[in-house]
């Protein structure tokens, strides 16, 4: 499955965590981030991640695009709530995109965690029948 991985700037040392935490899991897939959070993972975790632009350069709109052609299987968001962000808009569009397109997305630590746990299950296969693909599509 292809996997978004974002984060505020505030919430990059929890995405971190998170992604560590689930190395071993989020490995057997194809994972995207938006920038300086894919710069950070790549660094920390040694995982393959395919980066776009930072967020507020175009990076959410990019993964928007992927969701909208059906591209993107997972978005895992840790949104800063409580910081005024300039590129709030596309924070916006994406994740109404994830609504339009049934996008599992996740924009904390709780709910990311789930979507992990179903995604290690298999309960996520059922993209696979709706869609027709298997496992992470080229880009």
């Amino acid at each position: 499955m292809n996997i978004a991985l974002i984060a505020h700037d505030k919430k990059k040392n929890d995405l971190v965590r998170f992604v560590t935490a689930y190395k071993n899991i989020l490995a057997e897939h194809t994972l995207f981030a938006t920038g300086t959070t894919g710069s950070r993972l790549i660094n920390e975790t040694g995982l393959n991640i395919h980066r776009f632009q930072s967020g507020p350069f175009g990076g959410d709109q990019e993964i928007g695009a992927l969701v909208a052609n059906n591209k993107m299987d997972i978005v895992i968001f840790f949104r800063d709530p409580l910081t005024a962000q300039p590129h709030e808009p596309d924070v916006t569009a994406l994740m109404r995109l994830c609504d339009v397109y049934s996008v599992p997305l996740a924009t904390n630590m709780g709910t990311a965690e789930i979507l992990i746990k179903g995604l290690e299950r298999g309960d996520l296969s059922w993209r696979t029948i709706v869609y027709g693909k298997s496992g992470g599509q080229d880009v």
